[in-house]
């Protein structure tokens, strides 16, 4: 199944699943404030989150006398793609992300790691990816699973408070089942980050393709992946859980049954895959 196809069979699911939360937690007047909540909560972020991020990292912008500038320009012209701005990150973890609302307000940052572990063929195909996720408009994507997501979040934690004080709903139906929506309350909000997560790690693979078209190779950037990986376990980046998943490699492991809470699919996958491709 390709990654397209599949983000958008996610994000029906994670769609039908506020309606269903809707219908059994109830009340159209709930929903709809979670809802209002979850847009205005996630609409700041993907408006500001260029700035908030890189101001978190304490990125600092490049210009064009810098080998990383003139890199990711001979990439965005071949991908068609209006020119980024350029940062770089002062830490020794090798690492870089994408951000910004859209490929006309877009950012590009690496880590100064990053640039020493790789080959420059290797840092093509790392750039090149992060360019596939401008392109594909991903943070876009990512906004709108994690608006539906958080006003699922917040309508089970409306219900929860609700029961607590003995309140409810004033259009309930007869006979509605209230294991059921306990139920709901319960296992509606990690349904939730399940589907989210599954939605981010089919993004990741498709920039994975698109990067390798991008920089007119596959081996670069699975190459990269690996050095990446090893790299990082060795020297750490102290990351926001927040925003790791921003990462082209997840800075937080996540091992054994947290693994299916993950952003990002295993190296190794990614690596076959591009094999495939390549």
């Amino acid at each position: 199944m390709g990654s397209t196809l599949k983000t958008t069979i996610l994000l029906a699911s994670l769609s039908g699943l506020l309606l269903l939360v809707g219908d059994v937690l109830g009340g159209r007047g709930g929903m709809l404030i979670a809802f209002v909540i979850a847009i205005v909560m996630n609409f700041g972020s993907y408006w500001f989150s260029d700035k908030i991020v890189l101001r978190m990292y304490n990125a600092q912008e490049v210009g064009q006398g810098h080998p990383l500038y003139q890199l990711v320009e001979r990439l965005s012209r071949r991908a068609d793609l209006p020119m980024p701005k350029v940062y770089v990150i002062p830490d020794a973890s090798p690492n870089a992300f994408a951000t910004g609302r859209d490929p006309q307000h877009a950012a590009v940052a690496a880590t100064e790691g990053i640039m020493h572990v790789l080959s420059e063929d290797e840092l093509a195909g790392v750039m090149a990816h992060e360019l596939a996720h401008v392109k594909n408009r991903d943070i876009l994507i990512s906004s709108v699973a994690a608006t539906i997501g958080a006003a699922i979040m917040f309508a089970a934690q409306m219900a929860r408070f609700a029961a607590f004080f003995g309140g409810g709903r004033s259009d309930d139906r007869e006979g509605q089942n209230p294991l059921a929506m306990l139920a709901m309350v319960l296992l509606a909000p990690i349904a939730a980050m399940l589907i989210q997560a599954a939605i981010s790690r089919s993004r990741e693979f498709a920039a994975d393709a698109g990067g390798a078209e991008i920089a007119g190779s596959a081996y670069g950037l699975a190459s990269a992946l690996r050095k990446i990986e090893a790299a990082a376990k060795r020297v750490p980046l102290d990351a926001n859980p927040a925003t790791a998943h921003m990462f082209i490699v997840m800075p937080l492991s996540a091992q054994g049954l947290m693994s299916i809470f993950s952003t990002h699919p295993p190296t190794e996958q990614r690596i076959a895959a591009l094999m495939g491709r390549a």
